[in-house]
């Protein structure tokens, strides 16, 4: 058995692993075995009895919550296993909250923290009111824009064209029970959103070979429900190639990169954004995109589980409503899928999905190409591909040990989504070029990164 969501092993009890239990409780449940070390070895606990009692009646004064204890007898060796159920109710240990994400233990701080009390309460950032807004404060052209497509793409009845527009929000849930405008109102139809939100604007760069290399740069601002439609046009007209190919004497115009696909990864940077974070980045690259948003998963789902079939729980459930209403996406929790399905259908490599700061971000790959009549991969396409997979896996690894610079190989191997044997591979370059480098034994050392950069 293996450290995971919801099972954690630790040698000893020490009382700050409430800080675990804490954590446990904040996501969904799971057990803390104390007697079993990193490597799944039981090694026992010499303690039991002792434990047995006071480990229960410390989680009730420290953190308010019951959970259960036992002695289980593992190689003949005493584990206590301490049972945690999910709680209902935001829980804090010495007034700090922690969540469990993956086989890690994170702290919920600023941003992060509102969500999830937020969550925790029924709620979403977009569902909040807003009290000085008006409906002077809205563009009505962006509300006739939303009732166009959604007419178009069967999401809206004929009738909707003849309503005012307050019956219209009303109708979308963007009025609160005292009659104030929404959030998301705000965010997706107003005149404009920065001056009630900090950060509503998507950022684009061209750059060269590295990220050092800027080129030029565009920042687009205003509501969200014309956001996706404006990258898209910007992109394609300045930032990215038409490559041309012909099917006998038709002329078939294709982005170099899958439309659909690279449509969906924007809408779903959009719609999921933390809207009290900074604002969304998107680089484009000779040969690759990198796209990041604020915002990271939800407990409930990690790294591994996005790539299948998981459920949605969107950031912003009205936002994603109306954009679904919209006909900009199909249904909720299919964007990634759709994503990778598009890259595949493409024969091009497999898009990189990571944590990045407090946000996500994913990265897009392409082949270089040459015209020839018709378009022929390049022979150096798959080493270039493998060089900036690996190189985009060696700086989340640095982002990862950042954040916890004791954790093991076979977390980071998890949280990258790899076996560990690649991870020791990348580990072991990082130290040869001086990067990165081990401080103590593997049992109780730690990581200590020389410079957190490629």
């Amino acid at each position: 058995m293996l450290e995971n969501q919801n099972i954690e092993f630790k040698s000893i009890w020490k009382d700050e692993y409430l800080k675990h239990i804490c954590a446990f409780s904040n996501a969904n449940g799971g057990e803390l075995w104390i007697g079993v070390n990193d490597h799944s070895e039981a090694v026992g606990e010499e303690q039991e009895e002792r434990l047995l009692e006071e480990i229960p009646n410390k989680a009730v004064q420290q953190l308010g919550v019951v959970v259960s204890v036992e002695n289980r007898k593992i190689d003949d060796k005493n584990v206590v296993i301490i049972g945690i159920k999910q709680s209902p109710v935001p829980i804090s240990y010495k007034g700090r909250y922690f969540v469990r994400s993956g086989s890690t233990v994170q702290e919920l701080k600023g941003s992060q923290l509102n969500n999830y009390l937020l969550s925790k309460l029924g709620k979403t950032f977009d569902e909040l009111p807003i009290e000085s807004a008006t409906m002077d404060d809205l563009d009505l052209n962006a509300i006739q824009f939303f009732i166009r497509k959604g007419i178009r793409n069967n999401r809206l009845s004929l009738d909707a064209e003849r309503e005012n527009e307050t019956l219209i929000l009303k109708k979308l849930n963007l009025f609160s029970d005292e009659h104030k405008l929404k959030n998301a109102a705000l965010l997706l139809f107003g005149k404009d959103p920065l001056k009630f939100f900090g950060a509503v604007s998507f950022r684009i760069g061209r750059f060269g070979s590295s990220h050092h290399d800027l080129k030029f740069h565009d920042i687009i601002e205003g509501n969200l429900i014309e956001m996706p439609d404006k990258v898209m046009a910007l992109l394609k007209s300045k930032y990215l190639v038409m490559n041309i190919r012909y099917d006998g004497l038709q002329r078939i115009e294709e982005l170099e990169y899958p439309e659909d696909a690279l449509r969906e990864a924007i809408l779903n940077a959009i719609i999921h954004k933390d809207y009290t974070g900074v604002h969304i980045q998107l680089s484009v690259y000779d040969d690759r995109i990198i796209l990041w948003n604020p915002g990271s998963l939800p407990a409930e789902i990690n790294l591994d589980q996005l790539k299948d079939k998981h459920p949605s729980i969107p950031r912003n459930k009205i936002i994603a409503d109306i954009f679904f209403k919209a006909g900009y996406i199909e249904a909720w929790g299919r964007g990634i899928n759709k994503i990778i399905s598009g890259f595949e259908e493409a024969s091009l490599p497999q898009p990189l999905f990571e944590h990045v700061g407090n946000g996500m971000q994913i990265t897009l790959f392409k082949k270089e190409v040459k015209h020839n009549d018709t378009l022929n991969v390049t022979e150096n396409v798959t080493e270039n591909v493998t060089e900036n997979v690996t190189e985009s896996r060696r700086q989340h690894i640095l982002n990862i040990i950042v954040e916890n610079n004791h954790i093991t190989t076979e977390e980071i191997a998890r949280l990258v989504g790899v076996v560990r044997r690649t991870i020791a591979r990348d580990i072991d370059s990082l130290k040869a070029k001086g990067i990165l480098r081990r401080i103590g034994s593997d049992k109780t050392g730690f990581w200590q990164i020389i410079q957190n950069n490629l």
